[in-house]
């Protein structure tokens, strides 16, 4: 492997209601469901702390994005002007991943059920980190 590529390994998936990229709202405080993201089980120490209430930042990726896009409609809004897709939240991109800001409903052995997440059903989970106090909200 290049020094210029790198492996990730899913720790879980998600499992949503939201079963394509047309169901799904662009972020989640539009309308996004609760959902449940499957870790795998060999990483289930790895939910140790995580209680009901915490907030944490989801890392997926979107596994369904083009991966060549550079510009776009910001929000696909055609009256939008062109910008380049590091100035967007836009899911096509060169590295298409995923940011969500979510709130823990319950915790299981190897689970958890989140809200609000817009992310479609299959979408690979990249990393699970907590929202620290104080810090910038990455949702902004």
């Amino acid at each position: 492997m290049s020094t210029n590529e790198y492996a990730l390994r899913p720790v879980g998936y998600v499992r949503s209601t939201l079963r394509s990229r047309d169901d799904a709202p662009r972020q989640g405080d539009e309308g996004a469901p609760s959902a449940t993201i499957e870790l795998d089980p060999a990483l289930r120490a790895g939910l140790t702390g995580i209680e009901p209430g915490a907030e944490l930042i989801l890392l997926t990726w979107f596994h369904q994005a083009r991966r060549d896009a550079l510009t776009t409609h910001p929000r696909n809004d055609p009256s939008q002007p062109i910008t380049g897709v590091f100035a967007t939240r836009s899911p096509d991109r060169p590295n298409p991943i995923g940011l969500h800001r979510v709130r823990v409903l319950s915790v299981g052995e190897s689970s958890l059920a989140v809200e609000p997440l817009e992310a479609i059903d299959g979408t690979p989970i990249v990393d699970i980190k907590p929202v620290w106090r104080g810090a910038a909200d990455p949702g902004s």
